[in-house]
């Protein structure tokens, strides 16, 4: 009888850890369906209700980041960090892990440093161009690092890196065949331009007042706009479209049906994140960036740079994005041969299956 496995996954914080992270625990059930998966959070982030809901149990770390700004918070920050390495020492002790994975995020720091001091192989899955802090720490103690980007060895040791791409959720880059059931969605006409709008799901706020101060503009253009904007701003958003009485612009607190959005897009536009410049990799729009400035590194930019250094993407920077970000899009939206190849380059940068082939990495670190 085979030996039971056991996987320790740990990190989170936002939706670009924690969806990857489940993505990396489907493949490897999909492997094999008796592993045993446990998953290590931090204490009120959205990983403790997002990860039992996709059906993995997960236990959580009292730990916080340390705030850049001085604030009281940072006062207790030391022993938050003492008391998640005890409790992270408890869970590993008792689970006993072959492996620990780490996708960035406050937890899996103490997760990882206590497993790898107990011998316990490691893997770290880095999603950005540039490293959270978190991962550069870690690098030295684990055996692998998966990236999505070359030119990582100037931060972490060549000699562990292997490019997988970023695990995305499957079912939102299947797109192909779907341009009339995404027209039917949307109730829009699959002989007209679309311009497909993402903030995230919280909405992107440069993005939106940009969006809302040149609908107007938008309407007379006759382009169609499928405008997510998030909760915050849908009331406000909302408003706006009914009062300009356009039958051209469809707008959501947040769309669930993101494979009809890219199926019907000709352009879109969007923030930086890393899961999201993965998705536009392997659906190949042509896709205009607008990078979250306060990202940590300013990683968002050097997301959107890795693609307009080869071509594969345009960046309006945040503060430019009300004079020139409508403007650019109507510009692409008509032209065919800038639209062709930005389509050909970024669908070059995409790396498909990325959640099997870091599931499969995973396994080889399990000792015999």
């Amino acid at each position: 009888m085979k030996p039971e496995r056991k996987i320790i996954i740990s990190g989170g914080g936002t939706g670009g850890h924690i969806f990857p992270a489940i993505a990396i625990a489907n493949a490897l059930k999909s492997i094999d369906p008796a592993i045993d998966i446990l998953f290590v959070g931090a204490e009120g982030k959205m990983e403790m209700e997002k990860v039992p809901a996709a059906g993995y149990p997960i236990e959580g770390l009292r730990i916080t980041g340390f705030q850049r700004s001085l604030k009281l918070s940072n006062l207790i920050f030391p022993f938050k960090v003492v008391s998640s390495l005890l409790k992270a020492n408890k869970i590993i002790k008792r689970f006993n892990p072959q492996v620990a994975v780490g996708v960035g995020g406050y937890a899996s720091g103490p997760l990882l440093y206590m497993a790898t001091r107990r011998g316990i192989p490691g893997l770290i899955q880095e999603q950005n161009s540039y490293p959270g802090i978190t991962n550069k720490l870690l690098a030295s103690k684990v055996q692998k690092i998966c990236v999505a980007y070359d030119k990582m060895e100037q931060f972490f040791p060549a000699n562990k890196l292997i490019i997988t791409g970023n695990p995305v959720r499957e079912d939102m880059v299947v797109t192909e065949g779907k341009k009339n059931e995404a027209a039917n969605y949307f109730n829009l006409d699959t002989q007209k331009h679309t311009i497909v709008v993402v903030g995230g799901s919280q909405g992107a706020r440069s993005i939106n007042h940009t969006i809302k101060a040149h609908l107007k503009e938008l309407a007379e253009s006759g382009v169609q706009v499928v405008w997510q904007c998030g909760k915050l701003f849908y009331e406000e958003a909302s408003n706006a479209v009914k009062e300009l009485n356009s039958g051209s612009i469809r707008v959501y607190d947040f769309i669930t049906r993101m494979d009809y959005a890219y199926a019907l897009a000709d352009v879109i536009i969007s923030r930086a994140g890393a899961s999201t410049v993965s998705e536009l990799c392997i659906v190949a729009k042509p896709a205009i960036l607008v990078p979250l400035p306060t990202a940590a590194e300013d990683h968002q930019t050097r997301n959107c740079q890795a693609l307009v250094d080869k071509h594969a993407a345009l960046l309006i920077k945040d503060h430019d994005a009300m004079g020139k970000l409508v403007r650019v899009a109507l510009e692409l939206v008509k032209d065919e041969m800038k639209k062709k190849e930005l389509s050909e380059n970024i669908s070059k940068m995409a790396i498909r299956n990325s959640a099997r082939i870091i599931a499969e990495q995973v396994l080889k670190l399990i000792k015999n």
